[in-house]
């Protein structure tokens, strides 16, 4: 189980309460008698696609899912042995305890989770931070010397000063939704049009230190590591992160994230209407997901064309698209009338991030023994300007293998290794470390196959997540607010509903994915004829009033 939560993502642009809406007795709603057991088109298999399947399932609906690939989408949890718990976390790896919608269903799972071992943080035991040649350890941020606490300092001071950071939290913390709509409007009207650096480097609390200490903050940052490869996007997608506490107390799914879809995909639900009990959404499918979706194509009035990829055509009154929004411009032939063009407009500007990994699994958790000479640990969770960027060691126990991400990058720092293949990636991390650790033999330990991702060559997801750029709050609204709403747009455009985590305003983040997936279903069950339950009014009829600020054209 995961701790209770100081601040939940009680998002501020829609601060609906999905994990109060899932977990209500009542349920989420139902559709009329006559719509029960419909098939509900769900295209991707990624944690959007099973929570809004598992979902419809439950409400008595027939969702088919289409899947190009594999179950779990950016949950990607790869097994060097399988049936062995030492994962190399390809796609989602720390998630942060304020993520109470996605934790619902790892704790209905009975799935367990610990702290991740972040930089200076008691889970990473020790961190090592290499740059510029200099080579620092610590434990905590005392450890630093004075430089790092000025950022820490002038980062809360900035926050503070120009967000109204505590009163924002305060706002999250006793969903007081009209007080974080007044807060948070007018950081939109601010801000929707500058980037991360702006703010640092116009702040008064960084304007008045060093080109220096920006560059240090870029590099090391606070919580999870660096932050520079954020600085072109948008500030209103940092506050978010930081006022809802993404960036903090994070922890990792132990035996990969990837479990938490594939539940959804077995799970059979105690309580689901028209299904017997015993019904899972891979009983319905005979164990497989059909294959990815080639074309959409608009027939009529709740007529949905659905081909896959063997030429497979089945017509459907509703479906749920969670694949990557470029992917419904390049990959998969749609018919144009399905959305408006201001929201064609949103989904191709979208814009996402590179970022590679690379993982060894080693033949123990050496990093715990300590050097004779200093009495420090042998290695450390490492923050560095060299190609490594981050470094983090995972511990399964002193009789397990451990396992090493020795590279963890984003942006220009993933491009650099995309031409090469794992073994000429493991080869420059580990010369890369061996300039910070000389005397340590990382490559002794190394057991088995590495292995490696980058997310901006792999054909279903074309990048890690999404970075909204400045400006960029118009189209994410048009995104996000798709789901509310249609029986007003044109008959060729109701029916289809967009979910994921880059649709939601919280990209990067699976708790974005599980909640546009929640809208989605509501949508679903609206399209049917059906509503939510008076008692427990969904985010559709609440969209009126939480829904996000109308900044205009």
């Amino acid at each position: 189980m995961h701790p209770d939560p100081p601040v939940t993502i009680f998002g501020p642009d829609f601060p609906f309460p999905y994990d109060d809406w899932i977990t209500h007795p009542a349920g989420i709603g139902s559709v009329p008698a006559d719509a029960l057991g419909s098939e509900v088109a769900i295209i991707g298999a990624g944690m959007a696609g099973m929570v809004a399947a598992y979902e419809l399932m439950k409400i008595g609906l027939r969702p088919v899912v289409y899947e190009p690939e594999r179950i779990g989408g950016r949950l990607w949890s790869e097994h060097f042995v399988p049936g062995e718990p030492e994962v190399a976390e390809l796609g989602g790896m720390r998630f942060p305890v304020s993520s109470s919608t996605f934790f619902h269903y790892v704790d209905s799972f009975g799935l367990r989770s610990r702290p991740f071992p972040n930089p200076l943080t008691a889970a990473a035991g020790s961190t090592v931070i290499d740059l510029g040649g200099e080579t620092l350890y610590a434990r905590t941020l005392d450890d630093l010397p004075s430089i790092y606490t000025e950022i820490e300092k002038a980062w809360d001071s900035a926050l503070e000063r120009v967000a109204g950071f505590s009163a924002l939290q305060d706002a999250i913390r006793n969903r007081d939704t009209a007080r974080l709509k007044e807060l948070w409007n007018r950081l939109v009207v601010e801000w929707d049009d500058r980037s991360f650096y702006d703010f640092l480097a116009t702040s008064d609390e960084f304007g008045s230190l060093s080109f220096r200490h920006r560059e240090l903050f870029g590099q090391v940052g606070f919580g999870t590591g660096g932050w520079d490869s954020d600085f072109a996007n948008s500030m209103l997608e940092i506050f978010r992160v930081v006022v809802t506490n993404c960036d903090t107390d994070q922890h990792l799914i132990v035996g990969g994230a990837e479990q938490v879809p594939r539940k959804l995909w077995s799970d059979t639900p105690p309580r689901i209407r028209h299904w017997p009990v015993g019904t899972s959404l891979s009983s319905l499918h005979s164990g497989v997901p059909r294959a990815g979706v080639a074309a959409l194509r608009r027939l009529g009035p709740n007529r949905i064309e659905v081909v896959d990829r063997w030429g497979d055509s089945r017509e459907f009154p509703a479906v749920v698209a969670t694949c990557q929004a470029w992917l419904l411009s390049t990959e998969i032939e749609c018919d144009e009338s399905l959305f408006s063009q201001d929201l064609w407009m949103a989904l191709d500007r979208t814009r996402y991030m590179q970022s590679s990994k690379t993982f060894v699994m080693v033949d123990r958790p050496f990093w715990k023994d300590r050097d004779p000479e200093t009495g420090r640990d042998l290695l450390s969770m490492t923050l560095t300007d060299r190609l490594t960027r981050g470094t983090y060691l995972f511990d399964n126990g002193p009789d397990r293998p451990g396992v090493i991400c020795l590279s963890y990058t984003w942006m220009s720092d993933a491009l650099k290794v995309l031409p090469h293949p794992v073994e000429k990636r493991v080869s420059l991390a580990l010369e890369a470390l061996r300039k910070i650790y000389p005397d340590v033999d990382i490559a002794a330990h190394i057991v088995g196959r590495p292995i490696t991702v980058s997310w901006e060559n792999e054909p279903h997801f074309l990048g890690a997540f999404k970075g909204a750029l400045p400006g960029h709050y118009r189209y994410n609204t048009r995104m996000y607010g798709h789901f509310h709403g249609q029986e007003r747009l044109p008959d060729a455009e109701q029916g289809i509903f967009l979910a994921g985590d880059d649709v939601s305003f919280m990209p990067a983040w699976v708790e974005g994915a599980v909640q546009t997936a929640l809208n989605a279903v509501w949508g679903v069950i609206n399209h049917f004829g059906g509503a939510a339950h008076p008692d427990n009014p969904g985010p559709g009829e609440r969209y009126a009033e939480l829904g996000p600020l109308d900044i205009g054209l």
